[in-house]
């Protein structure tokens, strides 16, 4: 099994990278784990409560069922990810099974910052793109996707997405084994990743 990590700030295109190495690898050989889905369930706080959440702090994970998961994708055996809806602040009631595949991706912001979970990485990308655009980009999925106001958005950045990327996020970039800027727009970066991947895979089935 080959585990990949995707790392970089909010806003910066991993989604769309991760999107590009899936569609480019053979179908069901990949199955992507966002440690997004590993919020600690906060569904029983009060509106206001829940609005002080910082999403962006690698405390806000609970990062030892996550470890956990990975470990057992590795020696073979499926696990059962958890749902999260940021609305509600909760874990949902499904779960999704995955079975084992050749490749997993485990794509978030925060997952350089976890010495455990960087262990059994075997290749560390960090997108970098331009904080600008890294804040158009949060601002629209934020109003459209979580339903705050302009203004509502705009403050949660200030407050919470900015300060992290500084103090956690960019600093965990020295972990990486390779910087790929402008997000998914770099077709060149993705391909390389995409060569490696099926090289490796390669030499596995031949081993085999």
């Amino acid at each position: 099994m080959l585990i990949i990590g995707i790392a970089g700030g909010r806003g910066s295109g991993k989604t769309t990278v991760v999107r590009k190495i899936v569609e480019a690898l053979p179908k069901d050989s990949v199955a992507v784990v966002p440690p997004d889905a590993y919020y600690y369930d906060n569904g029983h706080l009060s509106l206001e409560d829940k609005d002080k959440i910082n999403f962006d702090h690698p405390n806000s994970i609970e990062w030892n069922l996550l470890n956990h998961h990975i470990k057992m994708l590795k020696n073979g055996h499926e696990i059962k990810m958890p749902t999260y809806s940021y609305v509600d602040c909760a874990r949902g009631n499904e779960t999704f099974l995955i079975r084992p595949p050749e490749v997993v991706i485990i794509e978030g912001i925060l997952i350089l910052t976890n010495p455990e979970l960087r262990s059994p990485i075997d290749i560390k990308l960090f997108v970098s793109t331009d904080s600008n655009d890294r804040l158009i980009r949060f601002l629209r999925r934020d109003i459209s996707e979580r339903g705050r106001t302009y203004e509502e958005a705009l403050t949660h950045y200030d407050k919470f997405v900015k300060l992290m990327h500084q103090q956690f996020i960019e600093p965990a970039k020295q972990y990486a084994n390779g910087i790929t800027p402008q997000g998914g727009k770099n077709k060149v970066a993705i391909d390389i990743v995409v060569s490696r991947i099926k090289l490796t895979l390669g030499k596995n089935k031949s081993l085999s």
